[in-house]
């Protein structure tokens, strides 16, 4: 079986580690990166320190309205695979590359496998949220991380090659995470690159904060509610910016001092497992990173109205916040995990070898 699999995005790539690893001992693969992510801290980084193999194929799309990079992206992958013919497109959770993918492939009768189905925030104003239903609605094959997932599916009327096979990011996060505790702390702390001059020192307790998605960057107003919230906390706020909100920080900063926040350039992924198994809490919007939060063991605040990772919020491991300073303050400040409550909703760690196994028995 010959397979393409699109990537666009540094989640997918974390997502994709260990599929690549597994399915590449028996299947021939084919990688086609799109460029969405185009700076090479979100990108180029983590084929290095996570021994992807590189990019058969980059389209270096880059930036630009969601219609213009999708059509971008469906033009330069449907060239490709006409020219390959491979058996299956695999694509991987919700972003313009997934759609793109799928539709590509979709269009000229190419069966789509898609990692991480299923998924649902139930907020139509997400554009993660229509490439979810979208890309579900057309795939042959779809790889579920929970049985949630699987419900969601049911309950839209798919339940034809769906299949839970436990989260790939599970996998990822149980290999990596020793690969990161075999590097010492100081190599790590070498990392942290600061940005606009930052006066911030760690200090041994700190919080980890990542800021990205559209409904908490379209404005300086908005990075500044969440920045003001990061500067009432009693500790070091290390907060890598996200390219999106690179220009909107600088601005904020021409009239504010947060002299406990250390804007940093984006860490690759062994880092950002290494800060995050260490501090005190995550605050983020990243949907992988409440995930890997949860897997970890440490306490996480999602600045959103909702989640598609709802299995995280049992036992108060993951509390949302509204885009308000006070309310995320608090639920920093107060909200306490119940032990009791954690339950492995996310597999084992061998959702990768499920999937080659049933991609063996299957005909597509």
């Amino acid at each position: 079986m010959k397979i393409i699999t699109i990537l666009g995005v540094r989640p997918q790539f974390v997502k994709a580690a260990p599929v690549s690893r597994i399915i590449r001992s028996e299947l021939s693969e084919i990688y086609i990166h799109t460029g969405q992510h185009y700076d090479k801290d979100m990108s180029d980084i983590f084929f290095e320190e996570m021994s992807i193999p590189r990019p058969d194929y980059n389209l270096a799309v880059g930036s630009g309205t969601h219609a213009k990079q999708t059509a971008d992206m469906m033009v330069g992958i449907e060239q490709i695979l006409l020219k390959e013919k491979p058996d299956a497109v695999m694509i991987y959770g919700d972003t313009n590359s997934t759609l793109a993918g799928a539709l590509a492939a979709v269009k000229i009768h190419i069966p789509v496998i898609h990692v991480e189905a299923g998924l649902r925030s139930f907020n139509n104003y997400m554009p993660e949220e229509i490439n979810r239903i979208l890309s579900d609605r057309i795939s042959s094959v779809l790889f579920c991380p929970t049985q949630t997932a699987v419900n969601n599916l049911a309950a839209e009327g798919i339940i034809k090659g769906v299949y839970n096979v436990g989260d790939v990011m599970c996998d990822a996060v149980k290999y990596y995470l020793n690969k990161s505790a075999e590097i010492s702390d100081r190599e790590h702390l070498k990392h942290i690159i600061p940005l606009f001059n930052s006066k911030a020192q760690l200090n041994g307790k700190w919080y980890l904060a990542t800021v990205h998605r559209a409904e908490n960057t379209d404005s300086a107003e908005k990075i500044e509610i969440i920045l003001s919230a990061f500067s009432r906390l009693d500790g070091t706020v290390i907060f890598p910016v996200h390219p999106r909100t690179k220009g909107l920080v600088q601005k904020v900063l021409q009239n504010n001092s947060y002299k406990n926040i250390i804007f940093c350039q984006p860490l690759g992924y062994l880092d950002m497992l290494y800060f995050a198994k260490k501090a005190q809490k995550i605050i983020t919007d990243s949907g992988g990173l409440q995930k890997e939060a949860y897997m970890i063991n440490t306490p996480c605040v999602t600045v959103r109205e909702q989640t598609e990772w709802v299995e995280t919020l049992n036992g108060n491991f993951n509390i949302l916040a509204r885009l308000n300073a006070d309310d995320i303050v608090n639920k920093v400040n107060n909200t306490k995990i119940d032990a009791s409550e954690k339950r492995e909703y996310y597999g084992d760690g061998y959702a990768a070898e499920k999937i080659l196994k049933i991609l063996r028995e299957i005909k597509l």
